[in-house]
């Protein structure tokens, strides 16, 4: 029995050196990067027993990314594809600062992970797991990988103390939020714990009012049991039970911002997996984060110690 599933695409990621140009660069700094494997290297290094599931091409480049994860004690779960007819996704980040942004190209179409089926996957490791965590990411792939996504969530409800959690992670570039709104309220009734930035709410499942409003609104109308929004450098607010929580972002130095959030639910879900309450899983997730975002590459390597000192140094939560 695992503490934390997680199920979804890992890319590789390829940097020129900071300041300098993809068109022009001469090197590229190889990095594995995906929400969900970004999850559970981030919760493996706050001491949960994390588990990644995927599908990868048998080849020096999907092994590439298992070594990676594995350095940081995610244990994994992979279906290997012939090489010869599969490949894996890459994308290309060009970091930017003002007035020039961060660009991002990715190289994802028919990746090995598109073609996932179920009968695949190990339903019973996921139905026996304390939380199974996935992203809206990982069905606007393909669809097949839709339909897998439903069916893998299924079998993780179907567990009889597994907690399911969903981060909406829309992606323009992969669907409009017509057909991602859809899509996602197909699968809420399968999730118990949804994760969703503000912006997202607003855009693409068409809610208003505040976070609090929104969360309020998400649980009556979905039945989740805990719903989360985050709201970028305004921090991050949940309910869970009737109770709002409400947590400001820790003060950091932005080296690079990508897995930010990735590294926030990381955080949750530790602290909430070693017996945390929501508040406190909000302040080490905010913790986790601001840390992340001194490093650099999509992964959170960070340490329970740092966390427990950026929240000790700065706590400031609101319950109300």
């Amino acid at each position: 029995m695992s503490d934390l599933v997680t199920f979804g695409e890992t890319m590789l990621r390829l940097s020129p050196p900071h300041g300098e140009r993809l068109e022009r660069t001469r090197t590229l700094d190889v990095q594995a990067g995906g929400a969900e494997s970004n999850v559970a290297v981030a919760a493996a290094r706050l001491g949960v027993d994390a588990v990644w599931l995927s599908k990868l091409p048998d080849s020096s480049l999907g092994r590439r990314v298992v070594s990676e994860l594995r350095s940081h004690g995610v244990r994994t779960g992979i279906v290997w594809d012939d090489p010869a007819e599969s490949r894996i996704g890459t994308y290309y980040l060009e970091p930017g600062t003002e007035p020039r942004g961060t660009d991002v190209i990715y190289d994802r179409a028919d990746a090995a992970v598109t073609t996932t089926v179920p009968e695949e996957l190990p339903l019973g490791a996921i139905r026996n797991s304390d939380v199974f965590y996935t992203s809206g990411i990982t069905p606007a792939l393909s669809e097949t990988l839709a339909a897998t996504t439903e069916r893998v969530l299924a079998a993780a409800q179907d567990g009889e103390s597994t907690t399911t959690v969903f981060d909406l992670n829309y992606r323009s570039k992969l669907w409009s939020p017509a057909e991602a709104r859809e899509e996602f309220e197909s699968l809420f009734p399968a999730i118990d714990v949804l994760v969703a930035a503000e912006r997202d709410v607003r855009s693409v499942l068409e809610r208003e009012g505040d976070a609090p409003e929104l969360a309020r609104g998400l649980a009556d109308d979905f039945g989740f049991e805990t719903v989360v929004v985050t709201r970028g450098e305004n921090g991050s607010v949940a309910l869970n039970e009737g109770q709002v929580f409400e947590q400001d972002v820790y003060r950091a130095e932005t080296v690079d911002a990508i897995g930010t959030g990735d590294a926030f639910v990381g955080g949750f879900l530790a602290k909430r997996l070693h017996g945390g309450g929501v508040g406190e899983a909000l302040e080490y997730g905010s913790a986790a984060a601001s840390l992340k975002r001194t490093i650099n590459g999509d992964l959170a390597v960070i340490s329970p110690e740092e966390v427990d000192a950026v929240v000790e140094h700065e706590a400031g939560g609101i319950s109300r």
